[in-house]
């Protein structure tokens, strides 16, 4: 297999942190995926995307526990 984008065939199972944003908060899901060591293109196969689509859902119906790891903070204007 080749990358789509680079042509690298430097496709690696890697575990990634997979960035689900719902209003101003940003859920970080650790999964398998393959991506590309070249460019970092990542790769969804059936299972990864059910799991995002059900934390997805979960967020939603607040039936997910969630650990904050940290706060965001921005500058007033003036």
């Amino acid at each position: 297999m080749k990358c789509v984008i680079c042509n690298s065939p430097q496709i690696e199972m890697k575990t990634v942190e997979e960035e689900i944003r719902w209003a101003n908060n940003i859920l970080l899901v650790p999964m398998g995926l393959l991506v590309c060591s070249n460019c970092g293109e990542r790769y969804y196969d059936k299972k990864a995307m059910k799991k995002i689509e059900k934390t997805r859902s979960r967020l939603k119906e607040r039936d997910l526990e969630v650990d904050e790891i940290g706060k965001v903070f921005k500058e007033h204007v003036v």
